[in-house]
């Protein structure tokens, strides 16, 4: 009996042995991902083309709006674990309903405790449905007093998670910690320097190639963005997203909400060249696309008077316009704005645009100018003063006002649209070029996802639902797509994406957005054969 069995066995491997390397890896390559874990401890056939599979460049994403937080967090891991996935990070945004410590826990038992994480409460997310796989979008309803509208909070569930493995790159957890004994301050000098060497130890460049920010609805990252933009160099891929409540875990990270010296302020996840790579290994690139939601509108003024109020974190001026002397008070630019763009400006946004010139350092380095360019949303106007959110303008700093309005974020929707195709032809052009083997696929650079990050209130201007995705979703159908509304979006780079720039703004850096969409793209190119 026990020959039988051992001869059963041996035709039995005999028998999946014949099916061929190409037919066995269909097979596999539709395991979830903790079956194909086990497969690979099979043979060492099976473990050669599982290991192929998991080096692969990957991105999954998956959404739940069961009202239910386990079975949601059940649905979104269940989803984005359907397939081989070696997640190399997880980022989970949820609803306002479910209780953010429960989500965590449930989410990194999950996925264990050996990757970076971070779960935070979004204003609200969208991607492909765990349950029937339709793209869905759900924006929550954030209302002040939740006693007087009850049902409300039965709309404010959902959970979404996206996992990745990006080839070629390793991800680190790097927290803004904020000192919150005596004078609060952010520390972010150390951010750099602990980004800094994490980077060089990995890749011999203090440089990341990308990092990925999400901060607290408290801390003002104009002051964190400007030293992030002046520390990299300008390949650096800096995006994300502000406004949120969030916890993480990461291998040397640690939580600070129960800290009563520190706080976390927000928390940046750093890919880094990894140049540990085996033979082969090819190269994950990240591109950013800007859709910004406001638009220039009249002249140039420069700040004469500024005070700034700290307490209510904002910033009384007066100003005159280019080339006269007469000082404005804040009813009358208002009024001269007004008076150009007509009634329908009362009822939009106002901000002002402020190129600042400061110098920046980081520790006792030298420090160098920097030219940017922030966004401070106008507050009100009076006889004495234009009063504007935020702090950080002096005198002598120039400024436009912009406007949030619907042709502006149509249009902004439309260049992102163009932008996108852009880069599927540059793309297509450089698979063209490339060299071809038995099996073509393999040697295309291709786009594998993008997440984006949308400004909540942008949807008030849209006629329908998910406009600001199908750019994307028109250029790369059936890539995985997901993200997240937002209070603030981050992302670096110049004032390009506003219009046409002058040759002097042409310097200035720009890297908080308001009313914007930012869609970070991830392509892969496969290693040469010569490689």
């Amino acid at each position: 009996m026990a020959e039988l069995r051992q001869r059963a066995a041996v035709e039995m491997e005999a028998t999946i042995d014949s099916i061929g390397d190409d037919l066995l890896h269909n097979i596999l390559s539709r395991l979830p991902a903790l079956a194909c874990a086990n497969a690979a401890c099979v043979n060492r056939s099976w473990n050669l083309i599982i290991t192929s599979l998991l080096s692969l460049p990957n991105l999954s994403s998956a959404l739940s709006i069961n009202p239910s937080l386990q079975d949601a967090v059940n649905e979104a891991v269940d989803k984005v674990l359907s397939k081989p996935v070696r997640p190399q990070f997880a980022i989970a945004s949820i609803g306002p309903t479910f209780s953010l410590q429960q989500a965590h826990q449930l989410i990194t038992g999950n996925l264990g405790s050996r990757i970076p994480i971070i779960t935070l409460i979004s204003q609200g997310i969208f991607g492909c449905n765990a349950v029937n796989d339709e793209f869905e979008e759900v924006q929550w309803k954030f209302i002040e007093n939740d006693e007087a509208h009850p049902d409300h909070g039965n709309e404010n569930h959902g959970v979404l998670l996206t996992v990745g493995f990006f080839p070629g790159l390793k991800v680190s957890l790097i927290p803004l910690l904020s000192k919150t004994q005596g004078t609060q301050a952010l520390m972010i000098d150390e951010l750099v320097r602990n980004i800094r060497e994490c980077s060089s130890s990995v890749s011999g460049s203090a440089s990341p190639v990308a990092i990925l920010l999400f901060s607290d609805h408290e801390t003002d990252m104009k002051p964190v963005l400007q030293k992030l933009d002046y520390a990299f160099c300008p390949e650096t891929v800096i995006v994300g997203e502000g406004g949120s409540q969030f916890l993480y875990q990461g291998e040397a990270a640690v939580n600070h909400c129960n800290d009563t010296e520190y706080s976390s302020a927000a928390v940046a996840l750093s890919f880094l060249r990894d140049t540990g790579n085996p033979p082969g290994v090819g190269e994950t690139q990240f591109h950013v696309v800007l859709a910004p939601g406001i638009a220039q509108i009249g002249p140039t003024y420069k700040a004469v008077a500024v005070k700034e109020r700290p307490r209510d974190f904002s910033t009384w001026l007066t100003a005159k316009r280019e080339a006269q002397v007469e000082s404005l008070d804040g009813l009358t630019m208002l009024d001269q704005i007004y008076d150009e763009f007509g009634g329908d400006l009362y009822c939009s946004a106002l901000y002002t645009g402020v190129s600042k010139r400061r110098k920046c350092s980081i520790g006792k380095e030298r420090a160098s100018w920097i030219y940017l360019q922030e966004f401070h949303e106008v507050l009100r106007g009076d006889e004495e003063y234009l009063y504007v959110n935020g702090v950080g303008i002096r005198s002598g700093d120039s400024f436009q006002f912009y406007l949030a309005n619907a042709n502006a974020t149509r249009d902004s929707c439309n260049n992102a649209s163009n932008n996108l195709t852009c880069l599927k032809r540059d793309l297509d052009h450089q698979n063209a070029g490339r060299s071809t083997s038995n099996n073509v696929n393999s040697k295309k650079k291709s786009v594998f996802g993008c997440i984006m990050f949308s400004c909540c209130g942008r949807g008030e201007f849209f006629l329908q639902p998910i406009l600001d995705c199908s750019p994307f979703m028109e250029n790369f159908p059936g890539i995985t797509f997901s993200g997240t509304f937002s209070a603030a979006e981050i992302a670096r780079g110049d004032l390009s994406p506003y219009g046409p720039v002058s040759e002097e703004h042409s310097s200035l850096r720009c890297c908080l957005h308001v009313y914007s969409t930012v869609y970070l793209i991830m392509s892969y190119t496969p290693a040469s054969p010569s490689t």
